[in-house]
Order: C-alpha cells, then sequence, then structure tokens
C-alpha cells in the first residue's frame, strides 16, 4: 500500500548554494497525493509545485524545481533521495526559502526524521512505473540508460581527475532498505578548484567543509575524510535515486549511469515518457512492493555518522 508519514518532522539549515537559512517541514499527505513542494514564504500566487520530472529547470549543480508563476525550490534531490529510500509515496514539503537546507550534505539527516516519526501505510495501492524497453541518452562526456529489470537497479560510473577520488564503480540492487543501509550517509562532494570557481561565481556561499568533501589532487581537505573510500560514487547513486524520484512512482528498472549527473538523469526521464511502449503503469502486488525502495527498513539500519 501508499505510505506517508505518521507525524511531521522539520529541518533547519543553510542551502549550500544560496548560502541562504532554510527550514524545511515534511508533513503527513493523504493517499494519490505524490509529493509536493510549499514555499511558506511567499504569500501570493501559487506556492505550491509538484516534485515531477517536467517541471525541472536543468541545472549542472542541482535539481531545481519551478512552476508556472516562476515559484522554485532548489536543491531538492537529497530530500527526494531519503522520500523515495525511505518507501514515502505521499508528502507535502514546505520550505520558507528557495533552497533546501544541505545539512551535512547527505541524506542521512532526512531519513533518520523520517523513520524516528515513523512510515504510515494508507488505502491506496502502490503503482510503479515499470520500464519495458531500454531508452538512453549521450552527451560528449557521459550516458545514462534505463533497461528492464524486475526491481530498481543503480549502476554508476565515475571518473575524476583528483586521485582522492579518481575511477570508481558500484551496482547496487535498491530493495529492502538498502539505500538507507549503503548510500544516505554519503555527501555531496567538490573539488577545490571547482569550489574557488563557483565562488568566484556567487555560488556554494553555504558550502563548508562539514557539508560537502572538497579533495584537492590527492588530498580530501574535509576534516575526517570520507565515510566510505567510494563516498563519492555512492552520493552520485543517491543522486541518481533523488532525481529519478521525478517520475512521479517508483522505478521498476536498471539505471547505469556513466558520468551522468543531475541534467543528464533528467533527460533520460524526458526521454522515457516520450518513446512509446517503453513503460508502463502497474499496480503493485505484495510481492512487488516488497522489491521496492525502503520496503521494510527499520530505524536502526540508518549509519552512524560522526
Amino acid at each position: 500500500m501508499q505510505t506517508t508519514l505518521r507525524s511531521a518532522v522539520s529541518f533547519e539549515g543553510v542551502g549550500l548554494h544560496s548560502g541562504k537559512p532554510a527550514c524545511l517541514t515534511l508533513r503527513p499527505a493523504s493517499a494519490e497525493h505524490g509529493i509536493w513542494f510549499k514555499r511558506t514564504d511567499i504569500s501570493l500566487g501559487d506556492t505550491l509545485i509538484p516534485a515531477r520530472w517536467d517541471v525541472v529547470e536543468q541545472s549542472p549543480l542541482c535539481t531545481r524545481i519551478i512552476n508556472k508563476a516562476g515559484v522554485s525550490v532548489s536543491t531538492i534531490e537529497h530530500v527526494m533521495a531519503a522520500l523515495a529510500g525511505c518507501g514515502i509515496h505521499n508528502a507535502l514539503v514546505e520550505i520558507d526559502g528557495p533552497e533546501v537546507p544541505i545539512l551535512d550534505g547527505s541524506s542521512q539527516p532526512f531519513v533518520s526524521g523520517i523513520l524516528a516519526r515513523g512510515v504510515r501505510e494508507q488505502y491506496a495501492p502502490i503503482r510503479a512505473l515499470e520500464i519495458l524497453k531500454p531508452v538512453e541518452v549521450r552527451t560528449p562526456n557521459g550516458w545514462a540508460r534505463l533497461d528492464p529489470a524486475d526491481r530498481l537497479v543503480i549502476d554508476f560510473h565515475i571518473d575524476f581527475a583528483d586521485e582522492a577520488i579518481g575511477e570508481q564503480e558500484m551496482a547496487l540492487d535498491m530493495a529492502n532498505g538498502a539505500f538507507v543501509r549503503e548510500l544516505c550517509d554519503s555527501r555531496t562532494f567538490c573539488r577545490k578548484a571547482d569550489v574557488d570557481m563557483m565562488h568566484a561565481n556567487g555560488l556554494a556561499l553555504g558550502g563548508t567543509l562539514e557539508n560537502a568533501v572538497v579533495v584537492d589532487g590527492a588530498d580530501v581537505l574535509s576534516p575526517g575524510g570520507f565515510r566510505h573510500a567510494d563516498e563519492a560514487v555512492r552520493h552520485k547513486m543517491l543522486d541518481a535515486l533523488g532525481d529519478l524520484a521525478l517520475a512521479g512512482a517508483p522505478i521498476l528498472g536498471r539505471y547505469t549511469g556513466f558520468r551522468a549527473g543531475h541534467a543528464m538523469t533528467n533527460t533520460l526521464l524526458h526521454a522515457l515518457f516520450a518513446t512509446p511502449g517503453a513503460f508502463r503503469m502497474t499496480v503493485c502486488d505484495p510481492e512487488t512492493a516488497a522489491r521496492l525502495p525502503g520496503s521494510g527498513v527499520e530505524r536502526h539500519e540508518i549509519p552512524a555518522v560522526a
């Protein structure tokens, strides 16, 4: 059955790129509601934005959604990954600013808050988006692809010049709480040269060595180093789950990303929905629902972080 939170939970912090403070509150929502964002700091006009692939304003740095009135929320990928990874289908995300707080740079704080409140089943079946044939998009630097599978598998490959990251690859069956156990604590990362460039262009104003892993060649500048030796590729997989959640339903299929990012994953969703016969919506029986991200996850499975 579809799910929502048992009660509301709030998070306070600053936006990674804007540096502006924000309070985000996840609220329960009725069955069939889906995930919607609401800007509570705006009093006039349409302040609601659906968490959906076709309202994304593409950016290489984050995922930003915007409605027809021009109201937007950016850097939604980590909270979207947490909702998908905890199996939450319906929620209202209230926020009093233009950017989701970065917190520690991962989804772990959102996951902890969601599971602390608990998950409530609702009287409506889960519908999943079943991939029926391959869909692929490419750029000169990378590619992303969806293939048929009976569950969501994310397979990601990255390759960075910095020795601290280098070439990493990981594939993970996202069923049965794998996101919470394996990916949710992996933080956003960046190269020091990129940080310097972003600062010069008025970006990453809220970034610190505590909410992002900063590398410079072979050196990791953030205190404590990586949480996982392959934290970088794990975070890319986290981002991919959050961006795929904008399909509007859990995906039954294999996502493969080779040097992919937010914009490419969104382009892939556009290609999927534009390709006749590439997918179908299916009502999940109990066996299928048990293979979805978040099914059966328990609070004690959240990784402890320093």
